[in-house]
């Protein structure tokens, strides 16, 4: 059986949740997990640190199967639905973790 690759995307407000939720999706369904930089201090990336840290993810994006979207309380930011937007375009699977109401 093939491992399927995901690239978990969503809100850092929620980052200790998808830490947790990373765990699960490799340890109870069998997925091999590209997480993102959590970003647990609160710090705000701005300028050169943003896009360096877009366009990696975009990279991991790339190389994935499909991207989690954790979207807790249906909660989903800015940059998660240009990472959705991204990872359509490039004919990704998009798993989310709560039902789109």
């Amino acid at each position: 059986m093939e491992v399927k690759v995901i690239t978990i995307c969503g809100s850092m407000r929620y980052s200790k949740e998808m830490m947790k939720i990373s765990e699960e999706l490799e340890l109870k369904h069998g997925y091999a997990v590209i997480q993102c930089v959590y970003n647990v201090d609160g710090q705000k990336y701005e300028g050169l640190d943003a896009n360096i840290l877009d366009r990696i993810h975009r990279k991991k994006i790339d190389i994935s199967d499909a991207i989690y979207v954790v979207n807790i309380d249906g909660y989903i930011g800015n940059s998660t639905k240009k990472e959705i937007e991204y990872a359509k375009a490039n004919g990704k699977e998009i798993i989310y973790h709560e039902k789109i109401k």
